[in-house]
């Protein structure tokens, strides 16, 4: 498997990834948002061989911080490092910068979803750390913020 990852933007492939994981992201309208969302932010893209498996969007709230808007990975990439690779590379752009925190939201543990829970531990694995449990950030659910301090040496 020969990996890269690239920052372009591209709301075709978002498209096509989001609508191969209908457990994670089944909402129209949210797809919508994110495809459109695809063309605008800091976008990483991961491919195989030539062909994108893998997105992640990136907002820059202030220069000490941003926030993984979206990462979405093909199911057949599910475990083979492609989602890792594109926080590595994400933590690496922000720490160039001069980055000092990373942030991510994600459904929170009160519900009980074990596509979410396969979420919530592949962050927590990735040095993330729960912050706060809010219901009615997103959606009517339970929204987990989590955050991960970002340094030169960590990455």
């Amino acid at each position: 498997m020969s990996l890269t990852i690239t920052r372009a933007n591209d709301p075709r492939a978002t498209r096509r990834i989001l609508g191969a994981l209908p457990s994670w992201f089944g909402i129209p309208a949210a797809n919508a948002h994110y495809v459109r969302a695809a063309a605008e932010k800091d976008s990483y893209l991961a491919q195989v061989d030539g062909t994108t498996v893998g997105v992640a969007l990136v907002d820059r709230h202030f220069p000490e911080s941003a926030e993984i808007h979206l990462i979405a990975v093909s199911p057949g990439q599910h475990g083979t490092g492609v989602g890792s690779a594109l926080v590595r590379a994400i933590e690496a752009d922000l720490v160039a910068d001069g980055a000092r925190l990373l942030q991510v939201k994600t459904v929170g543990a009160s519900h009980e979803d074990e596509g979410y829970a396969a979420t919530r531990a592949f962050y927590v694995a990735r040095g993330f750390l729960p912050l706060e449990e809010a219901r009615g950030v997103d959606w009517d659910g339970p929204t987990l913020t989590m955050v991960k301090p970002l340094s030169a040496g960590q990455i």
